[in-house]
C-alpha cells in the first residue's frame, strides 16, 4: 500500500515538474522583453487604428447616424438592418451598443427597438473579420499603409472639419493594418519550441471541456482588451499559425461574442432602468446564442468547413495536419518573409498561405453564420426579451428619489464625443423643466397661509435649488469629459453654448429661490399685500411663467429655429415694461398711504426678482437659438 502511494506521489510530482519545465521553457525561449513590448505595441496600434477610424466616420456621419437610429427602428426588421448598417460603418459593435444604451437612456429608443438594433450590431461586427480575412492575409496591405497615411496628412491639416474627419478615417485604416501586420510578425515563435506547442495541444483534445476552456479564454480576453475586433484578429493569427485547431478558434470567437457585451453593461451601471434593461438584453441574446450553438457545435463547424472547402479556398481544418508534417526549421523558412530560392520551400510557402486564407475565411464565415442564424432565431423573441429584462430589472419605487438624479447622462454613459452631445441636450431640457417646477412652487408659496405647509413648500424649493447647483456641476463635468474627445468645430461651438446655457439655467433656479426668500421675509415681517398688489404679482409672474414655458419648449426641440426666439423677446419687453410701471406705481401708492413703506420694499423685492428671472430666461434663449445649439 505504501509502495502504491509512493508511486502515485511520484507520478503527480513528475507531472508537476513537467508543467513547470514547460512554463520555464516558455519564458526561457528566444523571446525578449523588447519582443513582448513589440507585441503589445502592435496590438495598441491595431486598437488605436480602429478607434480613430471609427471616430472619424462618426464625426463625418454623426448627425446621419442619429437620424438613422431614430427613423429606421419602426419595427424589429428595420431595427436589425439599422444595427448592421451602423456597426459595419463604424466598425465597432461595442460603440453601437453603448450608443443604443445611451439612446434608450435618453428616451430616444424604446427597449424593444434597442433589442432589434443590438441584434443587427452582432451581425455588423462580423464585417471586421471579413476585412482582415480579405486584406490582412491574402493581400499585403501594410505596403499600402504609408501611401494611405500620405493621403491622410493633407486632409488632417485641412481647415474643414469634414475633411479632417475623412483624414482620420484613412489614417485609422492604415494604422489598423500596420498593427495587424506587426501583430502577425511579433507573436512568439512556438514552432522552434515544440514542447510549448505540445503544452497547448494538451488542452485542445478534451472534447467539450476544451471548447468551454477556449470559450472562457475568448470572453476574458475581450473583457480585458475591450474590443472583440482585436480579439478576433488575434484568434485568426493564432489559428493561421497553427497554435490552436480550427474548432478551438471557433470556440474563442463565441467567447468574444459574450465578452463584447461587457462594455455596454459597464456603461449602463449608472444609467436609468431602461438603459440597464437594454444592456442586459444584449448579454442575454449573446449568451443564449452561444448556448444553442454549443449544443450543435461540431455539426455547425463541420458545415462551415464544408462550405469553405467546396465554395472557398480550401479546408480550414487542414492547417494543423499540414504543420505537423513540417520541421520547425522549415516552418521558420517559409514564414520568414524572405525571398526563397528552393522550389520545394516555395511550394510549401504557397500551400501554407492558401491554408491560412482557408482558416481565416472559415473563422469569418463561422462568425457571420453564427450571428446571422442567431438573429434569425432570436428576432421572434424580442417581446420575450423585453418581458424578461423588465422582470429582472424592476423600476424604482421611490419616484421622488429617482427624479432628483440625472436622467439622461452620467460619466459612465460616455460613448463617443459627437453622439454624447445629444444626451447633454436632453439633460439640459430636463434641467429647464425642473426650474419650471420651482417657479410653480413659488406661486403656491406666495398664497400659502398655513405655517407648516408654507415651511414644507419652502423646504422643497431649497432642496430643488441644491439639486440645481448639483446638476449644473454634473452636466458641466460631463461636457468637459466630452470635450476631451475628438470633436468637429461645430460640436465644439455647441459645447460652449451648452456650458453657457446651463450657467443661465442655474441662475433661473437661484432667482426662484430668491423669490421664495423674499416671500418668507414678507411673512416674517408680518407684512400684508393689498388685493391690487396681489393682482400685479399674478400678472408679472404669469408673464415669467409663459417665458419659461417657451424656453422649455425650445429646449426640447431637436433643431430650434431663429423665429422661436421672437415670442421670448416680446415677453421680455412686457416683463421689463410692467416692472417699470409697477415701480412708479409703488412710489405713488406709498405716498398716498395705500400701504406702508416696508410693505412696498417687500413687494418691490419680489417684482424686481421676477424681472431678473425674465433676463436669465432670455439669456438662455439667446444661447440656444442664436447660436443654434
Amino acid at each position: 500500500m505504501l509502495f502504491k502511494l509512493i508511486c502515485v506521489d511520484l507520478r503527480v510530482n513528475v507531472s508537476i515538474i513537467n508543467r513547470i519545465r514547460l512554463s520555464a521553457q516558455f519564458f526561457l525561449m528566444d523571446y525578449s522583453f523588447i519582443d513582448f513590448l513589440t507585441l503589445v505595441g502592435s496590438l495598441g496600434m491595431f486598437l488605436y487604428g480602429m478607434k480613430i477610424m471609427s471616430e472619424g466616420l462618426q464625426k463625418v456621419a454623426g448627425e446621419k447616424l442619429r437620424g438613422v437610429l431614430s427613423v429606421m427602428t419602426t419595427n424589429r426588421f428595420t431595427g436589425v438592418l439599422t444595427g448592421v448598417l451602423i456597426t459595419a460603418l463604424i466598425q465597432s459593435s461595442s460603440a453601437t451598443t453603448v450608443m443604443v444604451v445611451s439612446f434608450v437612456n435618453a428616451g430616444l429608443l424604446t427597449l424593444a427597438q434597442s433589442v432589434s438594433v443590438i441584434l443587427g450590431a452582432n451581425i455588423g461586427t462580423t464585417v471586421t473579420a471579413w476585412i482582415i480575412s480579405l486584406f490582412g492575409f491574402s493581400v499585403d496591405i501594410s505596403t499600402f499603409a504609408l501611401p494611405l497615411i500620405g493621403m491622410a496628412i493633407p486632409l488632417i491639416f485641412s481647415g474643414k472639419s469634414k475633411r479632417k474627419s475623412w483624414g482620420e478615417f484613412i489614417m485609422g485604416f492604415a494604422f489598423l493594418f500596420l498593427g495587424l501586420d506587426y501583430l502577425k510578425n511579433s507573436v512568439p515563435d512556438l514552432q522552434h519550441n515544440p514542447e510549448i506547442l505540445a503544452f497547448l495541444q494538451n488542452y485542445t483534445s478534451m472534447g467539450y471541456a476544451s471548447l468551454f476552456l477556449f470559450l472562457a479564454l475568448g470572453t476574458i480576453f475581450t473583457i480585458i482588451v475591450q474590443s472583440s475586433s482585436a480579439t478576433v484578429a488575434i484568434t485568426l493569427i493564432m489559428c493561421t499559425k497553427g497554435w490552436i485547431p480550427f474548432e478551438m478558434a471557433a470556440a474563442m470567437i463565441l467567447g468574444e461574442n459574450i465578452g463584447t457585451t461587457i462594455t455596454a453593461n459597464l456603461a449602463a451601471i449608472p444609467a436609468n432602468v431602461s438603459a440597464k434593461r437594454a444592456a442586459l438584453a444584449h448579454l442575454m441574446f449573446n449568451v443564449f446564442g452561444v448556448c444553442w450553438v454549443m449544443v450543435l457545435f461540431y455539426p455547425f463547424t463541420r458545415m462551415v468547413g464544408w462550405i469553405v472547402t467546396t465554395f472557398g479556398p480550401g479546408d480550414p481544418y487542414a492547417m494543423t495536419a499540414f504543420l505537423s508534417t513540417l520541421s520547425p526549421d522549415v516552418i521558420s523558412e517559409i514564414t520568414s518573409g524572405k525571398t526563397l530560392t528552393d522550389e520545394s520551400l516555395i511550394g510549401l510557402q504557397k500551400q501554407m498561405l492558401s491554408l491560412q486564407i482557408s482558416v481565416s475565411y472559415g473563422l469569418s464565415l463561422f462568425h457571420s453564420l453564427f450571428n446571422i442564424t442567431n438573429v434569425l432565431l432570436m428576432i421572434w423573441f424580442v417581446k420575450f426579451y423585453v418581458y424578461i429584462c423588465s422582470k429582472l430589472i424592476k423600476s424604482r419605487k421611490n419616484k421622488e428619489e429617482e427624479e432628483f438624479q440625472l436622467t439622461f447622462i452620467s460619466s459612465g454613459m460616455l460613448s463617443t464625443s459627437e453622439l454624447s452631445l445629444m444626451q447633454a441636450k436632453k439633460e439640459i431640457a430636463v434641467y429647464g423643466d425642473r426650474c419650471y417646477r420651482m417657479l410653480t412652487m413659488v406661486r403656491e408659496l406666495y398664497y400659502e397661509k398655513d405655517d407648516n405647509q408654507f415651511l414644507s413648500i419652502y423646504g422643497r424649493i431649497e432642496k430643488y435649488e441644491n439639486i440645481s447647483d448639483r446638476m449644473e456641476i454634473e452636466i458641466a463635468n460631463y461636457l468637459t469629459h466630452v470635450a476631451e474627445g475628438r470633436l468637429s468645430s461645430e460640436s465644439k461651438e455647441e459645447l460652449r453654448v451648452m456650458l453657457r446655457a446651463i450657467s443661465e439655467i442655474e441662475s433661473i433656479a437661484d432667482s426662484c429661490n430668491n423669490l421664495a426668500r423674499s416671500i418668507k421675509r414678507r411673512n416674517e415681517g408680518k407684512s400684508t399685500f393689498t388685493d391690487e398688489q396681489n393682482e400685479h404679482f399674478n400678472q408679472i409672474i404669469s408673464l415669467v411663467d409663459r417665458a419659461l414655458l417657451q424656453m422649455n419648449k425650445v429646449l426640447h426641440l431637436q433643431e430650434p429655429a431663429h423665429d422661436d426666439i421672437n415670442p421670448s423677446y416680446n415677453m421680455e419687453h412686457e416683463i421689463n415694461n410692467y416692472r417699470n410701471q409697477l415701480k412708479l406705481r409703488n412710489l405713488e401708492d406709498v405716498d398716498n398711504k395705500k400701504y406702508d413703506y416696508v410693505d412696498g420694499v417687500y413687494y418691490m423685492d419680489i417684482i424686481s426678482e421676477c424681472e431678473k428671472l425674465g433676463d436669465y430666461i432670455i439669456n438662455v434663449m439667446q444661447a440656444i437659438v442664436e447660436k443654434k445649439f
